[in-house]
């Protein structure tokens, strides 16, 4: 992977990484626990990257990025991605996740539909399990079946999934928090129901 450059970045969610040649990017890497793991992590996918200061263009991609882990919408369809070595399927399953709204999620089943192979379902998770471009390619809106936001997508697991999707506002509430309970109550109430 001649000419791959990275840099490691601040967000919200703790340093990530991200991965770009000539071509686009290459790979994005989501926060780990530690900032030598989000490092390494994202070193074992691109191993001939370089540190380097990023490029306008990367710039961009890292400002959207730390704008959504902040909760903030960001539109990343100007974003170019290199997907040499990318399987063809692989890339058209990205073509469709990337035009998931935010705050909706697909399943597997409706994405191998829209990719015209309704029976590509291991297919689809594999693509999403393999996905290098990590909120530029929002595979944590797709869930194996409606609803279901436990299972793995790239660079996370469940509750990843579960906090990527919450900050877009695509989880629904199974009934109201205490907090609301509380707000809606007014003081005397909530005053009583402390007691």
């Amino acid at each position: 992977m001649a000419g791959a450059f990275y840099t490691i970045f601040d967000t919200m969610a703790g340093r990530c990484g991200i991965v770009w040649g000539l071509d686009g990017i290459l790979a994005v890497q989501l926060a780990e626990s530690r900032e030598i793991d989000t490092r390494r992590r994202l070193l074992r996918q691109c191993p001939d990257a370089r540190e380097s200061r990023p490029t306008i263009g990367v710039e961009g991609a890292i400002e959207g990025i730390a704008t959504a882990l902040r909760g903030a919408p960001w539109d990343f369809s100007d974003v170019v991605l290199d997907l040499g070595g990318i399987p063809a399927f692989d890339c058209r399953v990205y073509d469709i996740v990337r035009a998931i709204p935010r705050g909706e999620t697909a399943t597997y089943a409706e994405i191998a539909k829209r990719a015209g192979s309704s029976g590509a379902l291991h297919a689809v998770g594999h693509a999403i399990r393999s996905n290098p471009f990590a909120m530029i390619v929002p595979c944590h809106r797709v869930l194996q079946v409606a609803g279901d936001t436990t299972g793995v997508c790239a660079n996370g697991g469940g509750i990843t999934r579960r906090r990527l999707l919450s900050l877009e506002g695509a989880l629904t509430t199974r009934g109201p928090s205490l907090f609301d309970v509380l707000l809606t109550a007014g003081p005397r109430q909530a005053d009583s129901r402390q007691r």
